[in-house]
């Protein structure tokens, strides 16, 4: 994340509380986990490598959404905030556990993924059974010990503020992690079709994705649950999704070029990193629409397929670059990002705060990584 980015993170030492919160969060759990067995400290291990480091973006959206929304530094209820954000940055991690099985990726922010890093203690412990099974098995088990704790997380933190505020609270984290699940569904089941001449179907699914998968939980449900918080109007709360829906949209849509395109120094994952997973994302369906037949198959046979050379990753993105399709999707956040701009402007929100929050927007779609 750029430097600026983390300066906002930081203000108002949000990131530090949130880390702290965190680690007490872990150790509540080493000692949960230390009294069931102590063959279970490589699970915490995995789980806290997994939460170190991470951008606290979506942590910063629902504190400076509050703040904004009339919230006061100092009280308990920023207190509060901090716990929801130590929540969402949880939950993050059980979704990100779970992606890189789904996706089979072998590293994250430049470390081998726990499902890789379980199935190496496996293969160098000489343990008898499959280790990549076990590294499966390991990762997906963990992704569902963050979820648990997320949910616990959420309750603690609200549990003494007012029902008329944490009451739509509530429902909006329901709602958030079965959209992020009902994501990851409809993202595997898009890299399963065969590519057909219907392309307005195919951006359909994508931008569908978009939104279920990393729009909403990234950056809309953030500022919706900071603003719940906060006791937001019921057209407060329609002025978030009109600013976090299409923020959330150019978002996911900036993780596309990075993960095409990106540089592995700054994102931690291998050049081509979506491409390699054959990820259905709307720059490839872009690009797919804007070949002629015989490349659109070349490109459809490329995309995920099982050992893929550095020079078969070049020739993807050399073909996508190509079409114009990275031009047409930087044109598409720009657009997704005016309207989120325009509507947090037109807000009335408080200051300093909403200044704040538009600069973190801004950071979001801006990001090298």
């Amino acid at each position: 994340m750029p430097s600026h980015a983390s300066a906002l993170v930081d203000r108002e030492d949000l990131r530090q509380q949130v880390d702290g919160r965190l680690r007490s969060v872990l150790a509540e759990q080493a000692d949960v986990l230390a009294r069931i067995s102590t063959d279970a400290e490589p699970l915490v291990d995995a789980w806290t490598q997994m939460l170190v480091g991470g951008k606290r973006l979506r942590a910063a959206f629902a504190y400076w959404s509050w703040r904004a929304h009339g919230g006061r530094p100092g009280t308990a209820e920023a207190t509060a905030l901090v716990g929801v954000g130590a929540a969402l940055e949880l939950f993050q991690a059980a979704a990100l556990f779970h992606d890189d099985v789904m996706d089979r990726s072998d590293t994250r922010r430049g470390i081998p993924t726990a499902h890789r890093t379980f199935a190496a203690r496996h293969r160098d412990s000489g343990w008898s059974g499959d280790a990549d099974q076990f590294g499966l098995s390991s990762a997906i088990l963990l992704g569902d010990l963050s979820l648990v704790a997320s949910e616990d997380e959420f309750l603690r933190a609200v549990h003494e503020m007012p029902s008329a505020q944490t009451d739509p609270a509530r429902r909006l984290f329901t709602q958030m992690r079965t959209e992020v699940t009902v994501g990851q569904y409809l993202d595997m089941h898009a890299q399963m079709l065969p590519w057909t001449d219907d392309f307005d179907a195919d951006e359909r699914r994508a931008r569908e994705v978009v939104r279920s998968k990393s729009a909403r939980y990234s950056v809309e449900s953030p500022i919706l649950l900071g603003a719940a918080l906060a006791g937001a109007t019921t057209r407060q709360m329609e002025v978030c999704s009109a600013v976090g829906l299409p923020l959330g949209e150019a978002f996911q849509l900036r993780d596309d070029l990075l993960g095409a395109f990106g540089d592995p120094a700054t994102t931690g994952k291998p050049a081509g990193d979506d491409l390699r997973e054959g990820k259905r994302t709307l720059l490839v369906v872009r690009a797919m629409r804007a070949l002629d037949p015989g490349a659109r198959t070349r490109l459809a046979s490329l995309l995920g397929a099982p050992d893929l050379t550095a020079a078969d990753v070049d020739e993807m993105q050399q073909t996508i670059r190509a079409t114009g399709a990275p031009e047409e999707v930087e044109t598409l956040i720009e657009t997704l990002s005016d309207s989120a701009l325009s509507a947090l402007d037109a807000s009335g929100l408080d200051g300093s705060a909403a200044e704040t929050l538009t600069a973190l927007a801004l950071a979001a779609v801006q990001r090298a990584a």
